[in-house]
């Protein structure tokens, strides 16, 4: 009797402990949403690194920046820059010399905005507290997050915030077919000089491309 007293105190303490580490990292990731909506604009250079399986056969690496003023965005990765204006989106290839011009669907490829990628831990995932870590002299608070929908591809995605200024540092995503891919936040300035055609498509900076009108 009193092994199954002492078990089920264990196991209620585990309870207890699991409950408070999901309100801690749920208040902490609160913090870090109030100060992301918070900023006038943003302007961040990141890098991004795929391994397409365990055996890391298959890798990959870019570089890029994202300038966004709420859900307005100038993004350039891979040679090809991305600007939208709150109507519509502009991808523009240097190397084809071709803007391609498409309306904004929420359902559709970019119905993502890099905005919402910013807080998209505020939906379908669960909380846990996980390791705080010295990098390059700052201490990133890692929450670990774990997919509520079953059938997610996603096994489970940690994010990194600079526990200093509540920043995100980067995103760690890992999943169920032994994929994972990992963006690192290289600079992160907020409240920045901005032209007010920096959201806007100029077509007369591109005299020689041609404009693809699919919607």
């Amino acid at each position: 009797m009193k092994k199954i007293i002492a078990f089920i105190g264990i196991a209620l303490f585990a309870i207890t402990a699991n409950a408070q580490s999901s309100e801690r990292a749920k208040n902490y990731l609160l913090e870090v949403t109030k100060k992301i909506n918070g900023y006038e604009n943003m302007s961040i250079e990141f890098s991004f690194n795929q391994k397409d399986d365990k055996n890391n056969s298959k890798n990959f690496d870019g570089k890029g920046k994202l300038d966004l003023k709420k859900d307005l965005y100038n993004l350039t990765f891979m040679g090809v820059q991305k600007i939208y204006d709150g109507k519509k989106i502009y991808t523009i290839s240097e190397e084809d010399e071709e803007v391609t011009v498409s309306k904004y669907d929420a359902k559709g490829v970019d119905g993502i905005l890099p905005s919402q990628m910013l807080t998209f831990f505020n939906k379908g995932y669960t909380f846990q507290w996980d390791i705080l870590q010295n990098v390059n002299g700052k201490k990133i608070q890692y929450i670990k997050l774990i997919p509520t929908d079953k059938k997610s591809v996603i096994k489970e995605v940690y994010l990194g915030v600079d526990s200093s200024s509540k920043n995100i540092y980067n995103k760690i995503q890992v999943n169920k077919d032994g994929s994972k891919s990992t963006l690192t936040v290289n600079s992160f300035k907020t409240n920045q000089s901005m032209s007010k055609n920096h959201f806007t498509f100029t077509q007369s900076l591109y005299p020689n491309y041609y404009i693809n009108n699919i919607d």
